[in-house]
C-alpha cells in the first residue's frame, strides 16, 4: 500500500495523518468540509467553545450518514424486488 503523511487542520488544530495516497484528496476534502461547517455554525449559532461547534458538526454528519444509509437500504430492497419482477417476466417468455 502506497502511504503518505499529510498535515490537515481541523478547528484550528493541526493533525499529522498517514493515509493511502489514493485517499489524500478525499481526506483533505473532508477536513475542508468540516472546517466549512464549523465556520457556518460559528456564524449562525451561539456557542461556548470549540467543542460545541465540533459536536454540532459531528451530529450533522452523523445524521446525514444515517439518512443516506436508510435511503440506500430502501433503494437496494426496491431494486431487488424490481429485478425479481423482471426475472419473473422473462421466465414467463
Amino acid at each position: 500500500m502506497d502511504e503518505i503523511t499529510i498535515n490537515i487542520v481541523i478547528a484550528d488544530k493541526s493533525y499529522r495523518l498517514t493515509v493511502a495516497r489514493s485517499d489524500e484528496e478525499k481526506v483533505r476534502k473532508a477536513a475542508a468540509l468540516i472546517n466549512e461547517r464549523i465556520k457556518s455554525y460559528s456564524a449562525h449559532y451561539a456557542f461556548k467553545d470549540m467543542q460545541d461547534l465540533l459536536s454540532m458538526t459531528a451530529l450533522q454528519f452523523a445524521t446525514s450518514t444515517v439518512k443516506y444509509e436508510s435511503e440506500l437500504a430502501y433503494r437496494d430492497q426496491n431494486l431487488g424486488q424490481q429485478l425479481n419482477d423482471l426475472n419473473s417476466l422473462l421466465g414467463e417468455q
